[in-house]
């Protein structure tokens, strides 16, 4: 996709310091946009940005209101009005349902559900105001589909669907777009810790709880976070205005 068939051009990527939000990043940012990341860590936030000048980082928690809203203001302030934003930050963990504390059950909704309105939130009047923007949120085939021993997970992907279908009712009109792209699992850091407690839990081998987690995509593979980031850059594009309200699965055929 050239660049010139975007014409937006401030965009904002939550949990862009690695993995998805990393390869969305750059993708953007290739295509001759504005990207500001946000992310807890400022370490790796600063790392992404040293590999384009077009990448600006700005430490923010997804879970705080007012961050965000702080955010949004410096990020616009410097750049301009936000008209792209990419809810990406996420967390999981994994535990039967029954032996689930209500700790880890809120954390994991906070950071993956409330945290992804919290991202779109101050974007919403902006973009109306000027009849343009998307809203692509990073969901999982978890938002699709039950998986065991990530209930809370699941629970808070099917919440992200949930509000991106609400959010593209209230903006049809608008000439907004609210999306969801939902991998499988994906070949970043959240996946190499699933592979590991499913190690320490288990006893299998490092290799034997890849191959398990592979074999739930058909064609039997992860998904890289490049084309990850091919779908979010798409729908980014002038060429997708008419796509909104829609989950777009790239598992290899797992879920539709």
């Amino acid at each position: 996709m050239s660049a010139a068939t975007i014409t937006m051009r401030h965009a904002l990527v939550t949990g862009g310091g690695s993995g998805v939000g990393r390869a969305v990043a750059l993708a953007l940012a290739g295509a001759g946009i504005d990207v500001t990341i946000c992310g807890r860590r400022e370490a790796a936030l600063a790392e992404v940005v040293r590999e384009s000048d077009r990448i600006f980082g700005i430490a923010a928690d997804v879970t705080n209101e007012a961050a965000m809203t702080s955010l949004y203001s410096q990020a616009e302030a410097a750049r301009g009005p936000i008209d792209i934003v990419v809810a990406n930050a996420g967390m999981s963990g994994s535990a039967p349902a029954q032996r689930t504390s209500l700790t880890d059950w809120q954390r994991t909704l906070d950071v993956n559900l409330t945290g992804a309105f919290l991202t779109v939130k101050p974007a919403l009047a902006g973009m109306a105001a000027r009849k343009a923007g998307r809203i692509i949120f990073v969901a999982s085939t978890a938002g699709l589909k039950g998986y065991p021993y990530v209930s809370a997970y699941v629970a808070a992907k099917h919440g992200v669907v949930g509000l991106m279908r609400a959010l593209a009712v209230e903006t049809a009109k608008s000439g907004v777009t609210v999306n969801a792209v939902c991998p499988g699992f994906v070949e970043t850091d959240m996946l190499e810790e699933s592979i590991q407690r499913i190690v320490d839990k288990t006893g299998r081998t490092v290799e034997e709880a890849r191959t398990s987690l592979a074999s739930t995509n058909p064609q039997g593979r992860f998904i890289q976070p490049e084309e990850v980031a091919a779908a979010v850059l798409w729908l980014c594009g002038d060429a997708a205005q008419s796509i909104t309200g829609q989950t777009i699965s790239i598992s290899g055929g797992e879920t539709w």
